[in-house]
């Protein structure tokens, strides 16, 4: 479902705003790295305690927009589905994602990606079933 287009748009280091569903609770997106792979799905890594891994066990229903930054034309990708919560591979891609979002030469940054790497994480992963999309 995503296109050639998508996939290229998506594999710049931009920001996704993830949002997952809560029922009563108003969605509350929130920034995060993100990498749409060649299999149409679109992963990010979290905590295992998150409240995003807390919303999803009840409800696994999430969503992801991104948008071109605003000195570009209108630009923007959503996907949304299931979200299955894998415990394997997520360190592998937040290493992935601080090379595409930071400067690792930083000793600052890769002090930040070594204090990431220590700690615990999942791997969420959208599988889509609609995907929408504007340019202008």
């Amino acid at each position: 479902m995503l296109t050639a287009e998508d996939l290229e748009f998506l594999a710049r280091p931009l920001l996704g705003f993830f949002t997952v569903a809560a029922g009563a609770t108003p969605p509350q997106p929130r920034p995060v790295w993100f990498e749409a792979t060649a299999d149409g799905t679109v992963q990010l890594f979290t905590g295992p305690g998150s409240v995003k891994v807390k919303r999803l066990s009840r409800d696994p229903r999430a969503s992801i927009v991104v948008a071109a930054p605003v000195e570009e034309r209108e630009r923007w990708v959503s996907v949304a589905g299931r979200v299955t919560v894998e415990t394997d591979g997520a360190l592998e891609l937040a290493e992935r994602l601080a090379a595409k979002y930071w400067d690792l030469d930083d000793p600052a940054r890769a002090a930040d990606l070594k204090g990431l790497l220590a700690e615990e994480q999942v791997r969420l992963v959208i599988h889509p079933e609609t995907v929408n999309r504007f340019a202008y």
